[in-house]
């Protein structure tokens, strides 16, 4: 099933349904009022959700209507816990390779993360607002997951059985106050704003085969300022799956339900032409794509984004339908 929160006038919003190609919605009210209350009660409250998601899909839900997903705050408008992971090795592999650094061996068996602001998330169509363009403004598409309760000490078998959600994410980061933050030892704090989400949040069983063992085999689409620049696989290069992910957190704690666990920037290696390595996939960020300059030109050339910039991320089912709608975003200054 799909679902998505409306915008109301609270924190919080009002969870709707949404069919399956994204055309109706239908209000959960009677069921739950917000998407963290059926995490909190998965068993009882997700059947009541799918049978009105049937319904709504059939034709049979009496007081449907057109959704929009102007409307949508993010599926979770905040959350007890997100937690960002660095989960494809070729976009840290570039980073080091930009700056002539070797990525260290344990990178590749113990994954990166962080812990970002979960108080204050964006809808898919919701401004993104940056005191000033001198931070040096990222967009970064990403996957992530939302969890039921994951014990301390899981395998990341058991931490699969603990995903209910898939979501589509923009990871928004400050380039430019990066290296100073990260050289305090401390990691990513104001670099990372608000971090916004796809207008709906699926259940494993609307993807079908595309997600095996923890990925999600599909098409990360990137558009900036209308022009596609990005088409990135997010299966098959996925270092370490989402259960490894949740895995790592719950080597010391318990992963409790609504916890958003994201999978990092999606990114593709290059391949060799004439050779020179290109990247035909394009990337998921501008700071890979200004690594993959310097690697070749050695400087970047690409800007990052200014004031009045749009990004658009989506991705497409193996129907070519949109699973999780788009996020459709424009960088503003404050008023």
């Amino acid at each position: 099933m799909k679902l998505a929160t409306y915008k109301d006038g609270t924190r919080d919003g009002q969870l709707v349904v949404v069919s399956r190609d994204l055309a109706s919605a239908h209000y959960a009210t009677g069921i739950a009022a917000h998407l963290q209350q059926v995490l909190d009660d998965w068993g009882f409250l997700s059947p009541q959700l799918q049978d009105l998601y049937d319904a709504l899909n059939a034709g049979r839900a009496r007081h449907a209507f057109p959704f929009d997903p102007a409307q949508c705050m993010a599926p979770l408008p905040r959350a007890y816990q997100w937690a960002d992971g660095s989960a494809y090795l070729n976009h840290v592999e570039l980073v080091r390779a930009a700056r002539h650094a070797e990525v260290p061996a344990t990178f590749y068996t113990d994954p990166l993360m962080y812990q970002g602001g979960s108080d204050d998330f964006l809808g898919p169509c919701d401004d993104v607002l940056v005191p000033s363009e001198a931070f040096g403004i990222d967009f970064e598409a990403e996957v992530a997951v939302v969890t039921g309760d994951v014990p301390m000490g899981c395998t990341p078998e058991q931490a699969l059985e603990g995903i209910r959600l898939l979501m589509l994410v923009n990871d928004v980061s400050l380039r430019n106050l990066i290296p100073a933050e990260l050289a305090k030892g401390f990691g990513f704090f104001q670099s990372k704003p608000a971090t916004a989400f796809g207008p709906v949040a699926v259940t494993l069983d609307e993807v079908g085969d595309a997600w095996d063992q923890g990925r999600l085999h599909l098409i990360m689409q990137s558009a900036w300022n209308g022009r596609t620049v990005g088409l990135c696989e997010a299966g098959p290069e996925m270092t370490f799956h989402f259960g490894q992910l949740i895995a790592h957190i719950g080597k010391t704690r318990n992963v409790r339900a609504g916890s958003i666990v994201g999978s990092g920037t999606v990114s593709n290696k290059g391949v060799e032409v004439n050779g020179r390595t290109e990247w035909p996939k394009g990337y998921s960020c501008i700071a890979e794509k200004r690594c993959i300059e310097t690697i070749q030109d050695g400087k970047p050339a690409t800007e990052f984004m200014r004031f009045g910039d749009t990004i658009r991320i989506e991705m497409k089912g193996r129907d070519g339908q949109s699973v999780f709608g788009a996020i459709d975003q424009t960088i503003v200054a404050p008023a």
